[in-house]
């Protein structure tokens, strides 16, 4: 596949994921994942910024996406986490509310969320954070890409939870239960021709 089509469809994929959250999920306070929550807890606990935190987390999780994972792999999560970036802050200035109920948006929020991050992890990338940590377990272990963020942010979320605020966690679990089905079966969906799975996921 030659860099300017992957860079399209992992472009369009972070977009998704970016949307998904500023506007469907953000608006409700719902984490979209483990690092979100890891800095939520360590600012909660700790008083440490937000910002130090998932910089650092993001840091050495690229490290060893380098490491274990190839360089490319690397690459192209910085790529996808910038421009996912750039999408939620170019997009949540223009949202003034929740767009409907909460579950309503949960639902979307999560299956849009989901569509993102299986396409970036079928394509060999990753949207940062803790989804770096799962596809290295995965390629390693041999284990479900979605099964393994679920534990992981799940755990993660369940201790935060515990913590901080446990009602809001609750809607961040079932939106990574909803989002990491939809990841697994985004990764197994069969497309001729169209979007290859690459890596051993």
């Amino acid at each position: 596949m030659g860099v300017l089509r992957k860079a399209v469809i992992l472009g369009l994929a972070s977009s998704i994921q970016g949307l998904a959250m500023s506007v469907f999920l953000f608006p409700h306070f719902i984490p979209s994942g483990g690092a979100a929550s890891v800095s939520v807890l360590l600012n909660y606990l700790l008083h440490i910024p937000f910002a130090v935190t998932l910089w650092v987390l993001n840091v050495c999780l690229l490290g060893a996406a380098a490491k274990w994972l190839g360089k490319d792999n690397a690459l192209w999560t910085m790529f996808c986490v910038t421009v996912t970036s750039v999408v939620v802050d170019a997009v949540t200035p223009f949202i003034t509310g929740a767009v409907s109920y909460v579950l309503v948006d949960l639902l979307i929020g999560s299956l849009l969320f989901g569509i993102g991050v299986g396409i970036l992890f079928r394509m060999g990338a990753s949207s940062g954070g803790m989804d770096i940590l799962a596809l290295i377990i995965s390629k390693m272990k041999g284990f479900s890409p979605g099964k393994t963020l679920f534990i992981i942010n799940g755990s993660v979320l369940l201790l935060t939870g515990i913590v901080v605020d446990f009602s809001i966690i609750l809607y961040a679990i079932a939106c990574q239960f909803i989002g990491t089905k939809m990841l697994d079966i985004i990764i197994n969906l069969q497309i001729k021709g169209r979007l290859p799975r690459l890596g051993n996921y």
